[in-house]
This record gives structure tokens, sequence and C-alpha cells, in this order.
């Protein structure tokens, strides 16, 4: 099979097709292509592809140390899926083995990864390996009746709590209101701590991403109040109308927990998604609570390829070591079971 690869200039993309094209996610987005660029010092990419599969691929080169790698993404971006725009899922195949010759031959990338929402592949090219990533979506219909019926029994009661709590969500550009990325950062990493560990991401990364998407239509900041106005739950929700709205990262305060203000969040993103045009909520990765508001599990392949067998165990160290620096006191022993 035969497959071209055309690299273009970024100002030379015809975005709003990209945007209509089916597996279009909102972090194959200019927007987030220099959320990248400033966070990773990434070089983006986007490549045509025509002939044996035709369509779109987005993702961006980083260097580590002597090493040129192509991610798309890359653990630690915090970004969910970017891979492939309009491509058939019957052309997948053709389309990663193109993209991995391009990445190691024409860019002289000693490693590639790939996360694809739509389509997912079911068979790969060889050179090739896969990691399962296990989630939750959850399709969104137009009636708030339909949507909080196929909740589970306790989110339901749960969701119906938390607005009898008196919890109030609120939708904050966090490009004009700096008090919320305060909020969130310090819920985040209470959270985290709570763990034994420190957030994946530097505070930075929350300033970056309110100075390229605050204010734009691919991102909902939602912040939960207790009837008397106190904050107790701050969440990030990127997305795209046409497609999948995404929970990016949440946080709330501990002694307000009671309350449920994460649950009074999570219905007004699902709603507040679904009316900008959004047709599926995706709850990111793990966490088998999420099941309650309805979504379905779901198991994506990590994809990865590398031109020299070291390589991927390059990749193996540098997670764990990342891992160990997130360490910062040893977790607290499991309770009674």
């Amino acid at each position: 099979m035969t497959v071209r690869i055309e690299r273009l200039d970024p100002v030379r993309v015809p975005w709003s097709d990209l945007r209509r094209a089916r597996g279009h996610t909102v972090f194959a987005t200019p927007d987030w292509l220099r959320f990248l660029a400033a966070t990773q010092r990434a070089e983006p990419l986007v490549l045509r592809l025509d002939g044996d599969a035709t369509g779109w691929f987005v993702g961006a080169v980083v260097r580590r140390g002597p090493l040129r790698i192509l991610g798309s993404p890359l653990p630690g971006w915090t970004t969910p899926a970017m891979g492939f725009s309009g491509v058939r899922s019957e052309e997948l195949e053709a389309a990663l083995d193109a993209v991995r010759r391009y990445a190691l031959l024409r860019l002289g990338c000693l490693h590639l990864e790939v996360m694809q929402d739509d389509p997912v592949p079911t068979s790969l090219p060889p050179g090739f390996h896969a990691s399962p990533f296990r989630g939750y979506r959850l399709g969104l219909v137009a009636d708030d009746d339909a949507l909080l019926g196929a909740m589970r029994a306790h989110g339901r009661r749960d969701v119906r709590r938390s607005l009898r709590n008196g919890i109030v969500v609120e939708e904050v550009d966090p490009s004009s209101d700096p008090t919320f990325l305060d909020e969130h950062w310090a819920q985040v990493s209470a959270a985290f701590a709570r763990r034994g560990l420190r957030p994946t991401f530097p505070r930075s990364r929350l300033d970056a991403l309110a100075t390229r998407l605050g204010g734009t239509d691919l991102v909902v900041c939602l912040r939960a109040r207790t009837a008397e106005g106190e904050p107790a739950a701050t969440g990030i929700f990127p997305g795209l109308a046409g497609g999948t709205a995404w929970f990016w990262m949440g946080g709330s305060e501990r002694r307000l927990q009671a309350l449920l203000p994460n649950e009074a969040m999570i219905w007004h993103a699902l709603r507040a998604w679904r009316d900008r045009g959004a047709t599926a909520f995706d709850f990111g990765g793990g966490g088998t609570y999420k099941a309650k508001y309805g979504g379905a599990p779901t198991v994506r392949p990590w994809l990865r390829a590398s031109a020299l067998p070291g390589a991927d165990l390059a990749r193996t160290v540098v997670r764990r070591s990342v891992r160990a620096r997130q360490l910062i006191r040893p977790a607290p022993p499991a309770g009674p079971r």
C-alpha cells in the first residue's frame, strides 16, 4: 500500500476542515499545539496523508537530550489523545505504518507514540507495540432527564443531593480570573499530597492553558461554591463542538466534600458541553467512581514504535524516574478492606 505524506506549515493547514473530520480532538487544534509548544518546547507537526489512506496526522516533535521524539501525544503532556483526523478505520493500519516511516526516516526521530481517539486501531503494522489506556465515556443526549437517567442510581442520588446541599456552579474565564487557577492548583496539589505525590505538572502549565485557551470555545472552566459562596471545587474541561469533551483536571476542598461539590460540577460540565454541541464526554483514565455518571468502560491503545529496541526501554526508565520524582513521602497504608 502507498501512502503519500506532505508536511504543512501550520499557517497553511485548513483547520476548519480538520475540525469537522472524524477523530479530531481539541488536543489537535492550533490553540492546543501552541500550549504544547510553550510547555514542552515542542515543534508542532501537521501531516496530510493521501493515497491508500487519506486524512491528517497531528503531533509535535520534542528533543530529549540527543534524541528526537514524535508524540501524538507523549506521557506527561497532560494531553489525552491526538493522532489522526479523517482517516477511516480500514485505512488506519496503513496510515500508522506511513507515519512511523516518516518519523524515523524523514524526521530523524528515534521514537514515536500515538494515542488515537476515533477510530481505534484493531490491528497494528509491524514495529508497533500497544499498552491499554482505560477510562469511561458517556454519549451526550439532548434531554436532561435522559442524561440523568443514564447514570447509576447512586450517581443520580449524589447529583440531586449536591443540589439540595446548595452547591452552585459557575463558569469561569481563567484568563480574567486568576484566583481560579490559584484555587485549582491548591486543590489538585492537596489531592496528590494525600497519596504522597506531587502533581504531574508544574503550576506554570495552568497559566499556559489560561493564556492559550482561556476565553475560547475550546475549554469550560468551572467553580463550585457552597450556599455561603465558599469555593468548594474546580474543574477544567476542554472539548470540541461536534466532538468529544474531556475531564482534564479537577479538585475540591476536602473539608467540603460531604456537600458533594464534585457531583454538581460534573453535572454542570455534562450539560454545558452538550449545549455547546459536543456528542460525547470522556472522563479520562482510571477511577471506577466515574462509572456512576453513566459512562461506559473504554480501552484505547497507547501505541509506540522505536527505531531501536533500547529506545522503548529508555521510555520505561524515563517514566519510572518521573514517577520517583513525583513522590514526596511514602504513601499512607491502605485502610481495612
